[in-house]
């Protein structure tokens, strides 16, 4: 039986647009959880310097293919969490999210820090999938 991932969100408490307050996941064989996520090229370096929405949708991008791999979609995230230098760049965000996800929604949170892993990287994501 295949997981059932629907969006959660009981009476009194706000729907937010843009994102899910909560997943239920019924039926779930495997959970994926994904390391944070960012655009890197094949050799391992930062990619797209100074570009936020190509960084984001390298990571989401990296999200996909990690989630595929191991038999799911894009469909099966169920939570992000994802970290920013500037959350100015939430439209930028938005979008990239979009092209890569479609209407999908998962349970979300955005943070912004004051700096990543390597002092190029804009963005960085780490997902939940079941599968």
């Amino acid at each position: 039986m295949a997981a059932k991932i629907e969006p959660y969100c009981p009476s009194g408490v706000y729907k937010a647009p843009g994102y899910s307050q909560g997943i239920k996941v019924t039926g779930a064989q495997t959970i994926l959880f994904l390391a944070g996520q960012v655009s890197y090229g094949p050799d391992g370096k930062p990619a797209h310097k100074g570009d936020f929405k190509a960084q984001a949708r390298e990571a989401f991008l990296c999200i996909k293919r990690l989630v595929e791999g191991a038999g799911g979609t894009i469909k099966n995230v169920v939570k992000l969490n994802t970290y920013v230098l500037d959350v100015a760049n939430r439209p930028a965000y938005r979008e990239a999210r979009k092209e890569v996800f479609g209407d999908h929604e998962p349970a979300s949170t955005l943070v912004q820090i004051g700096a990543l892993a390597e002092p190029e990287y804009l963005i960085e994501i780490e997902a939940i999938a079941v599968v």
